[in-house]
């Protein structure tokens, strides 16, 4: 039997959130040895995730958006502790949890400690981490520039708003893309590089997209002469218009190549490359996941 024993890493932003209060008592009064750590700053997950490993804690929580996740998925990863990973969804888009249906509530998603640790893959984009997605062009412009209180007041359609008010600053970017089997260039408006299925707030860039099968999943939206038809598609996150103009494939790995450079966002971490090489490490991770999440049987 598991060790009834977890090491919560939460948002700062929400250390007076009720529910998460009344969950965390919860578990407590079931047995639970729940210890609660806040992030303040840049750094703080990485340090706390080592912490918790140090400590001996065999769960880890992550409580907080899909940036934080990220953040203590990769400081598990490098750390190469054993320890086993939990989600606490308690941001504006939740993309990962709500692909791999994660309950949204606390008292629920905590619950799932109760559920065998599966394994997952860790997308790398070169050595940084990504669990959910890799956004590249537009769409993770959208993304970085979306200000928080327009998420606070309307949620995962903030991102939706924002794009539309920024049509007028659109452009394509030059890039290659090579994988095993998988070769295309020219110039392209949106790119997804998936683990999971979905990112900004619900946008399906990679719908058949699983997080244990050793393979990334590969969305690219070329530029078209219908720009502003091509992205609303994108943003309205109208699945099937999105797939009968996205050139995809799903590989082990995928080098990018843009002379011009290339905005990426990594669940929410901002990077610039004019050349990187994405890979998924298979099974780097454990995740406490529903048995019939939508994102295992790789």
């Amino acid at each position: 039997m598991r060790e009834r024993k977890a090491w919560l890493i939460l948002h700062g932003k929400q250390a007076l959130n009720e529910e998460v209060r009344a969950a965390v008592a919860d578990l407590r009064e079931q047995g639970w040895d729940l210890a609660v750590r806040l992030t303040w700053e840049g750094g703080d997950g990485e340090r706390l995730v080592a912490e918790g490993l140090a400590a001996g804690y065999p769960t880890l929580i992550a409580g907080g958006g899909d940036g934080t996740l990220r953040d203590v998925a990769e400081a598990l990863h490098r750390a190469g502790g054993g320890a086993s990973l939990a989600l606490l969804p308690l941001g504006t888009a939740n993309d990962f949890a709500r692909a791999a249906g994660v309950p949204l509530a606390p008292a629920e998603a905590l619950a799932l400690l109760e559920q065998e640790p599966r394994p997952v893959d860790l997308g790398l984009a070169g050595e940084r981490a990504f669990l959910n997605m890799a956004t590249g062009g537009f769409g993770s412009n959208v993304t970085a520039n979306t200000s928080e209180e327009l998420k606070k007041v309307l949620g995962g359609a903030a991102y939706f708003l924002t794009g539309l008010s920024r049509f007028s600053e659109v452009r394509s970017a030059f890039g290659r893309f090579q994988a095993p089997g998988f070769a295309w260039e020219g110039d392209f408006l949106a790119l997804g590089i998936g683990n999971g299925r979905q990112a900004g707030g619900g946008h399906l860039l990679c719908p058949d997209a699983l997080a244990d099968d050793g393979l990334l999943d590969v969305c690219i939206v070329p530029a078209a002469q219908d720009v502003v038809g091509t992205l609303a598609t994108l943003l309205s996150g109208g699945i099937n218009g999105l797939q009968s103009v996205a050139i995809g494939a799903r590989v082990p790995w995928l080098e990018v190549e843009a002379a011009e450079g290339l905005d990426l966002n990594l669940d929410g971490e901002p990077l610039e490359s004019r050349g990187l090489r994405f890979r998924a490490e298979a099974a780097a991770l454990r995740l406490h996941l529903p048995a019939d999440s939508p994102l295992l049987g790789g």
